[in-house]
């Protein structure tokens, strides 16, 4: 692992100061604004946004509608809104790399504008997202941003993501609700000029539009390169989409020709054949100075755009740069105090644009440095930390100030949190990287000033805080034990009167590590919430989320413990768990009382090991995140034939999947997912055999497919060897039936079990029939 130091020289060292003034003086050249819309974080056409920004200058945002808490996670084990929270940051740092801005329709965790899961159908999108809301945080944001054009990633075709669905078809209502002055918001209207879409099919690994893309209007061209990177735009892109770790985002983009975008114009508001992104839209500030309703502001305009073609043109001659920026500040501040009522609406935010933007070019060029950071990341209200920062303003005269949140205080070189202090926000409702968020460093400059965010900027955490473990667990009423020991550690006050919460019937003792639960004989089934007070008040778990790509955050909820009350029959069996982070698989047999053991990697190159086991489970991913398990086949195959029963437990086909080589006869994993997954959670399932993985120890029964969530599964096999019985079929609404969910050969003496079904999710969310059914795939051949 790198040092913090080793990697503060990385990233200082990739941005160069002549490579971000470059960068920093594209957008003076443009006053136009494109909106990209799409449903999750890595939805954006980031290299087209790349060749926007910074060949021709155009001021880009990004709208979109949940935070992406429904995928999947390749570097950690955050989930649901944890997953959020991350993907937030991760969305914010591919902002910072377009130099773009972010807005979400998803406001909190709770927001019903939720990555629920796969979803083939937008209008099911809409329907759970409400349609009114979805619309409604649109309309706002629209109206907060005003662009000029907006652009979804995706069709509206059969085929493709639901919620990629639902965006666009809001895309398109939004053209008209935005400015409706009966629409109900506190902003005033604003009409977008240009409703553009994709004329390139979004089919891959995840989809397939059943229709093909409408006829290109207009092409965005994308065979050049930046001229002082030498980087292509995709290059740029994919720097932007490497920020997207959980993922799996960032690929190497070789040497050679770039790509085009090809656009449909479906809607537009101004007059004229659409030969140009801008046609029709005044491109520059000379072109604002043409308006009859700016004609009063016509000569500041002007001088203020001629000074930017002067700095532009003085690259990379920084005094040039920065005596002309001045000048062009100068003529903005004109224009703005003497905008005219009716220039309002169409001038002031894009001069208030280039004022932020001036501001950044003028500290580059400059050389202006400013840095801080606190020596604690991890705060509560009340805390103090020492302050460390860095200001170098040169011959400048700058000064130096602070924006801090609300109840945060900087005095002698030590940062101090009232009790009152602002929580920090992991679901922040917009960003933009010219005007980072508080906490932030202010340069002071000839009367402009340069906004920079804080270095690892610190979390600040509840108050009243605790950590329970474990948060989840499981009685077995099928075994004697009857209590459940809940540790209570980072206590916050440390000297609060600790108390549990617990159904009637139930006792909770008090020892040194936390609590012993203890249910009657004859509990009732179920998932129980124990909750605890600290002080006779509530207390919060918080789950703190540092990865080195991206700022830290947290979040925050309810502390509890949910406890499920099932009775599972378990085989006889000594069970063998392969992971590779990805799921909890392991710790959830455990729980309910199987002999499980994690599998190091010596092990999966020794006979001796391997046969002290009766079963082992692949967990999700792990072919292609555990080094060498591929290759530790063979040997599993032939311990397969010796009489062992193996499980893998659902996979990509990327995921190092050979359908050939990895299971022990021909199995391929069907691709794309939306025609290889059942999406809804409550989908009939229809047992196709009466099999002993289906009766034997646990009956699995119609009980066990009840109370699922997110869906049945996904990634389903395609094909298979004759070896294999398909146990199960079910569908998706109006579809045909799939049978490729759970799969099971008998090999030799063993058996091979392959299931796409979610079992791993449906476990973490105490759903009794996913322990039953995993109790039933372990247990050994008879």
């Amino acid at each position: 692992m790198p040092t913090p130091d080793q990697t503060r020289i990385s990233a200082d060292r990739a941005r160069p100061r002549i490579l971000e003034m470059w960068w920093a003086l594209r957008p003076l050249t443009s006053v136009v604004r494109f909106m990209n819309t799409g449903a999750h974080p890595d939805d954006e056409i980031s290299a087209m946004l790349a060749a926007l920004a910074f060949r021709d200058g155009i001021n880009l945002s990004y709208a979109c509608s949940t935070r992406g808490e429904g995928g999947q996670n390749d570097i950690g084990t955050e989930s649901g809104a944890d997953l959020g929270a991350l993907r937030t940051r991760e969305m914010e740092r591919a902002c910072d790399v377009l130099n773009m801005r972010m807005y979400w329709l998803s406001e909190t965790p709770d927001d019903p504008i939720i990555d629920f899961g796969f979803s083939k159908s937008g209008v099911e999108t809409l329907g759970k997202w409400g349609k009114d809301r979805t619309l409604a945080r649109i309309v706002d944001i629209i109206r907060t941003d005003k662009p000029d054009i907006i652009c979804p990633t995706f069709l509206d075709v059969p085929g493709q993501h639901g919620h990629h669905r639902a965006m666009t078809e809001a895309a398109h209502l939004v053209m008209a609700a935005a400015a409706d002055p009966g629409f109900a918001s506190n902003l005033p209207p604003w009409q977008v000029a240009k409703l553009y879409l994709p004329a390139w099919s979004g089919a891959g690994q995840a989809y397939d539009d059943d229709l093909p893309p409408p006829p290109a209007t207009l092409t965005i061209p994308g065979r050049d390169k930046d001229p002082v990177s030498g980087w292509s735009w995709d290059r740029i892109g994919q720097q932007s989409r490497a920020c997207h770790r959980t993922q799996g985002m960032g690929r190497w983009v070789p040497a050679g020709a770039g790509r085009d975008w090809p656009l449909h114009l479906v809607k537009s508001h101004v007059a004229g054949p659409d030969t140009g992104l801008w046609s029709g839209l005044p491109r520059t500030l000379a072109d604002l100075a043409d308006l009859p309703e700016a004609a009063a502001i016509a000569a500041p305009l002007r001088a203020a755009g001629a000074a930017i073609d002067a700095l532009v043109a003085a690259f990379p001659r920084f005094d040039a740069i920065a005596m002309a920026a001045r000048e062009a500040l100068v003529q903005i501040r004109a224009a703005r105090s003497d905008c005219p009522e009716a220039a309002r609406a169409m001038v002031l935010h894009r001069l208030q644009a280039k004022e932020d933007q001036l501001g950044h070019v003028l500290r580059l060029a400059l050389g202006i440095e400013a840095r801080a950071r606190t020596a604690d990341l991890w705060l509560h209200p009340g805390d103090s930390t020492d302050l460390h920062f860095e200001f170098d303003p040169g011959d400048s005269g700058a000064q130096l100030a602070f924006d801090l949140p609300q109840g945060w205080a900087v005095r002698d070189g030590s940062l101090t949190l009232t009790p009152g202090a602002a929580l920090t926000d992991p679901y922040r409702p917009a960003y933009d990287p010219l005007v980072p968020p508080a906490p932030a460093l202010l340069v002071q400059m000839d009367g402009a000033t340069a906004r920079l965010g804080f270095d690892a900027p610190p979390v600040v955490l509840p108050p009243v805080l605790a950590d329970l473990s474990p948060a989840r667990a499981v009685v077995n009423v099928a075994l004697p034990d009857r209590t459940v020991s809940i540790a209570v550690t980072g206590l916050r006050p440390q000297e609060a009167d600790a108390q549990l919460s617990v159904p009637d019937g139930w006792t909770a003792t008090r020892t040194a590590r936390g609590f012993d639960v203890t249910l009657p004989d004859h509990p009732d089934p179920g998932v129980h919430d124990l909750s605890l007070l600290l002080g006779g008040q509530p207390a919060r778990t918080v789950r703190r989320i540092a990865h080195d790509h991206v700022d830290a955050t947290a979040r925050a909820e309810v502390a509890r413990v949910r406890v499920l009350v099932a009775d599972i029959a378990l085989p006889s069996a000594r069970i063998g768990y392969i992971g590779s982070g990805n799921d909890h698989v392991g710790d959830w047999l455990a729980a309910v009382g199987m002999d499980v053991t994690p599998l190091e990697d010596a092990d999966l190159a020794n006979d001796a090991a391997l046969a002290r086991f009766d079963s082992l489970v692949i967990g999700i991913f792990a072919m292609r995140f555990r080094p060498g398990l591929a290759a530790a086949m063979p040997r599993l195959h032939h311990w397969i034939e010796n009489g062992g029963t193996l499980v893998t437990l659902y996979h990509r086909p990327w995921d190092n999947w050979d359908p050939q080589t990895i299971p022990p006869r021909p199995l391929e994993i069907g691709m794309p997912s939306l025609r290889w997954r059942v999406t809804d959670e409550t989908a009939p399932v229809t047992h196709l055999v009466d099999h002993p993985v289906l009766n034997t120890p646990n009956r699995i029964g119609p009980q066990a497919w009840e109370g699922w969530v997110k869906e049945r599964g996904l990634y389903f096999a395609k094909s298979w060897d004759a070896a294999y019985t398909p146990l199960l079929e079910m569908a998706d609404p109006d579809e045909a039936p799939h049978r490729g969910s759970l799969l099971v050969a008998d090999i030799g003496a063993g058996r091979h079990i392959h299931t796409a079904l979610i079992l791993h999710h449906q476990m973490a969310n105490l759903v009794p029939g996913a322990f039953q059914l995993m109790a039933n795939l372990l247990r050994p051949r008879a």
